[in-house]
């Protein structure tokens, strides 16, 4: 195979594989057409040309680089051993990182990172790791029957040399010399030190490719002089590369004229909420249950499908009782929300007041019931749950009656129905009432994937399977999981006729809420605590008691209060602070938001500065703002600061 062809051949390789990463990173990131959340679309004729300059030099550097390794891994080959080599190998593994990116971008936003898998995981990498060992499976036997073809492959093509090297100058192996590989090099190396500084779109569309991203990760790094994790090639990058306390996320000290965060100048505190002292229930003292549905949406009071109410229980307590529609997840993950809920603090310590606390030195009787292990991600002991409890059933006690194969605590489900059998063991006779009751169910069932062996089809006959689920399926994946959602109610109505026949109801104070919303595809993205919004963030409260629950928006770390003093008959009080939002940890988040009190929502993305505005679904520059956009996004940085240098100065 002459040089010429070969040349041809590998170029035409990266030419088809850069093609179809451009394709989809445009598809899934509106990298040239925008759309919501993407203002930086490279789509200026200035913008274009710096983006085709990147991505040309990222793509000939690792052409080269990959060319030369097989190169030199296969000295005697010939030509067509080297391009068979680079097809496989390169081709294959760029093609490989590729799918898994896209695969993980179709359920993800591009703010997932190993510290949100973590708390996907519940504070655990592995246990994150071990929830998606269905996809994980599927890949390694995807790579495995690749490996598989590669060798059979390379077995005929062995018995097929073809000319070599030794065949003379014509023949000739193709292998890039120090000069071609040091260009490209330098080349690389050069534009990822000056498109981002540019000040335009393009950087911010390379970011969303494999080998330019990969390289400004790795230049970045070596430029970290002050070691903070923060260099001088990103977009997002270090100005102060020799001062430690002065970098993107740093903890901005107020009244010391220094910014060292770079938002909004040196930070001037405000007001943010405290948590509630711990109260002890005295007097009448009612019965208190509480159910947390898994991953609920707000629009589910009223929701229907196909004409078929979703939640009719939900929907009569709520007609009974009283609601708020807007309650959000501060976090958007299981574990931080039930800490705050429980607590009333966005973080809570260890051993803080929390209503397990508090009931249990009230002299109530608790009992803990719940589809989820509550040592996952330290729920428990967070919030003295299993301390607290007479009695502690939850998935890790019920292994034995999962949902699922998988053993991970990360991955445990227990159907309702094995709930309310352990319920009725422990709260079915009279005698069981003797004393003040506190009640805790956690129903999973609307959890991801949204359908198991045990439930019932409620609204929809087929639910989709695990591995089914993907954006172009987006209809059966809602209907599957409303499906999942009726499920959940219809134990909710089974709890409810409970307590009516043991004639607690009038003395029982029920409250029904969920942890954090779910995104189903309605933006492209799937899930729930990578992107700020009403989907992902916004759940209801619902309460059996009239004139109970507060207009909203509420915060799950202002559901105590309004909970203690529902049970003891006073008027509820609208918080003064707005819902804060965030993604990822407190001090190192990927995003900060306010769900305000008109509905609207403020966010800021704090990798790229990028301001958004819902429901408008707008979003700016953070240093393009003016005007109202300006206070209101440096309301949000503001209570971000202030949060944090609260729990700092507290520890």
């Amino acid at each position: 195979m002459n040089r010429v062809l070969t040349l041809l051949a590998a170029t035409g390789v990266v030419l088809i594989l850069s093609l179809a990463e451009l394709l989809l990173a445009n598809r899934k990131f509106g990298l040239f057409t925008g759309g919501f959340g993407q203002s930086r679309a490279v789509d200026g004729g200035g913008e274009v040309a710096l983006f085709v300059l990147g991505y040309v030099c990222a793509q000939v550097f690792i052409g080269l680089l990959a060319w030369a390794i097989i190169a030199r891994l296969n000295r005697s080959g010939s030509n067509r051993h080297l391009l068979f080599h680079f097809l496989f190998a390169f081709g294959g593994l760029f093609a490989g990182v590729m799918a898994l990116r896209y695969q993980l971008a179709s359920y993800f936003s591009d703010a997932m990172s190993f510290g949100l898998m973590k708390q996907l995981g519940g504070g655990s990498l592995g246990d994150a790791i071990l929830y998606g060992i269905n996809e994980i499976t599927l890949g390694v036997g995807a790579l495995l029957g690749v490996v598989l073809v590669y060798w059979l492959i390379w077995r005929w093509v062995r018995r097929h040399p073809g000319p070599t090297a030794k065949d003379g100058a014509r023949y000739g192996a193709l292998r890039p010399g120090w000069k071609a590989g040091g260009v490209a090099t330098l080349a690389l190396i050069g534009a990822l030190a000056f498109i981002p500084r540019s000040g335009g779109d393009a950087a911010f569309g390379l970011n969303r490719t494999q080998v330019w991203s990969a390289g400004g990760t790795a230049l970045d790094a070596a430029t970290d002089f002050d070691r903070d994790g923060y260099g001088m090639i990103a977009i997002i990058r270090d100005d102060h590369p020799f001062d430690s306390a002065r970098h993107p996320l740093a903890l901005d000290i107020p009244g010391n004229g220094v910014d060292e965060d770079g938002f909004g100048g040196d930070l001037e505190l405000v007001a943010i909420p405290e948590q509630p002292a711990l109260t002890q229930i005295t007097g009448e003292q009612p019965n208190l249950v509480i159910v947390v549905l898994e991953s609920t949406r707000s629009d589910v009071l009223g929701k229907e499908v196909n004409g078929q109410e979703v939640a009719p229980n939900l929907n009569a307590l709520a007609a009974e009782g009283s609601v708020t529609p807007s309650v959000f997840s501060h976090v958007g993950f299981t574990t931080e929300s039930l800490k705050s809920l429980f607590s009333g603090s966005l973080v809570p310590a260890k051993g803080s007041p929390s209503l397990f606390r508090e009931l249990a030195q009230s002299g109530y009787r608790i009992g803990v019931f719940s589809g989820q292990p509550e040592d996952f991600g330290n729920i428990s002991a967070t919030v003295g749950m299993r301390d607290a409890a007479d009695v502690y059933v939850d998935a890790e006690s019920l292994k034995e009656k999962r949902a699922f194969s998988f053993a991970a605590q990360g991955s445990l489900l227990v159907a309702e129905n094995h709930l309310l059998a352990a319920f009725d063991e422990n709260f079915g006779e009279p005698s069981d009432w003797q004393e003040p009751v506190f009640a805790y169910f956690n129903f999973q069932s609307p959890h991801f994937p949204y359908a198991h062996d045990e439930m019932p089809n409620r609204i929809e006959d087929n639910p989709i399977e695990r591995g089914a689920i993907s954006a172009k399926n987006a209809e059966h994946v809602q209907r599957s999981y409303w499906n999942a959602v009726a499920a959940a109610d219809f134990w909710l109505g089974e709890l409810i006729d409970r307590l009516k026949a043991s004639g607690e109801w009038d003395n029982t104070v029920l409250v029904v809420t969920g942890d954090h919303g779910e995104e189903l595809f309605d933006d492209g993205f799937l899930g729930h605590g990578h992107r700020i919004g009403t989907a992902q963030n916004e759940t209801f409260l619902v309460i059996n008691r009239p004139d109970a629950a507060p207009a909203g928006p509420l915060g799950l770390s202002d559901l105590r209060p309004i909970i203690l003093t529902a049970m003891t008959g006073g008027q509820p009080v609208q918080p003064d602070f707005p819902p804060f939002l965030q993604i990822g940890p407190l001090d190192e988040p990927t995003a900060i938001g306010l769900a305000e009190p008109d509905g609207r929502i403020v966010s800021i993305r704090l990798d790229t500065h990028e301001v958004c505005f819902l429901p408008e679904n707008r979003c700016l520059p953070y240093d393009q703002l003016k005007g109202s956009d300006l206070t209101r996004a440096d309301a949000v940085v503001a209570r971000w600061g202030s949060e944090r240098w609260a729990r700092r100065t507290q520890q």
